[in-house]
């Protein structure tokens, strides 16, 4: 069954001394977008945490972020980068040459220079291991939220295919019926105007009249339709372009219909169905 845009996952992992959490979003888009926000320290992981989401996702816009903090009870070892130390302790003195009124740097200020402290525990090889396996375990949670939203629109876009199967199924037998009074209407307006045609003119025109008003070829094209879509429905594969495209004739089809009706019940019938037809359009907008 096809899955929805829609969804939300998120998982958590310890690798002491820390706790890493990820958080995926996802929703429609016309192509697969993929967003990866990590920690500075960790962006080597980038490459690989797009290819898993690639193999398991073909549409919408994924963010999938990445937070690490402290786990409780833990602190975090910090040492110094004597090797940016001494750099910035080589560049304080080049200024101080140029400037000699220069305040050498405080102990605060050394301390937030880019690079100065090493988290050191942030490197470790475990906690490779983890970030990759709480992402596929944050994937798998949205692959199932996904399919589950899937199932209810499914389950919506059959329900309206079943109205508007319904909605046919009350104007097919009512067709010829119309036709029988558009040709009553015509002959009155011919007596009401005193016009005099001879009868194979007449027939002429009646047919004529039918033909330009007659509804059973968009009718025998919407029940194809709705076929089709309710096939499509029962697939596993990604069908959101097609189904778009589906949805699409079949508003073509129920606009000329409506342009060529001119009795009251099924002027209604025809509205009805363009209803139908825009709910599901917007609900096929978030499948995948």
């Amino acid at each position: 069954m096809p899955k929805s845009m829609t969804g939300f996952a998120r998982s958590e992992a310890i690798v002491e001394p820390l706790k890493i959490v990820w958080e995926l979003r996802s929703v429609n888009h016309r192509f697969l977008e993929v967003s990866v926000r990590l920690p500075e320290d960790l962006r080597r992981f980038e490459p690989d945490c797009r290819a898993r989401v690639n193999s398991l996702l073909s549409r919408g816009r994924i963010d999938c972020t990445l937070k690490t903090a402290l786990a409780d009870g833990f602190t975090q070892k910090t040492t110094l980068n004597n090797k940016i130390l001494g750099q910035a302790n080589i560049l304080q003195t080049e200024v101080q040459e140029i400037f000699p009124d220069a305040h050498p740097l405080t102990v605060g200020e050394l301390l937030r220079w880019p690079g100065v402290l090493i988290e050191t525990n942030r490197m470790d090889a475990t906690l490779e291991k983890a970030v990759i396996e709480s992402l596929n375990d944050a994937l798998n949670s949205l692959v199932i939220a996904r399919k589950s939203e899937g199932e209810r629109l499914v389950a919506a876009l059959l329900e309206r295919c079943n109205g508007i199967s319904k909605i046919i199924a009350h104007i097919r037998p009512r067709i010829a019926e119309v036709e029988k009074h558009q040709y009553e209407k015509l002959l009155k307006k011919f007596d009401k105007l005193s016009i005099d045609l001879k009868p194979e003119r007449l027939e002429q025109e009646a047919v004529l009249l039918i033909q330009r008003l007659d509804i059973s070829e968009e009718i025998d094209r919407l029940e194809g339709h709705i076929q089709e879509l309710e096939e499509m429905l029962c697939v596993e594969e990604p069908i959101g372009r097609r189904l778009d495209f589906q949805i699409q004739e079949l508003n073509r089809e129920a606009n000329t219909l409506a342009s060529k009706v001119q009795d009251g019940d099924l002027t209604r019938d025809s509205v009805d169905l363009k209803v139908l037809i825009e709910q599901m359009r917007e609900q096929a907008q978030n499948l995948e």
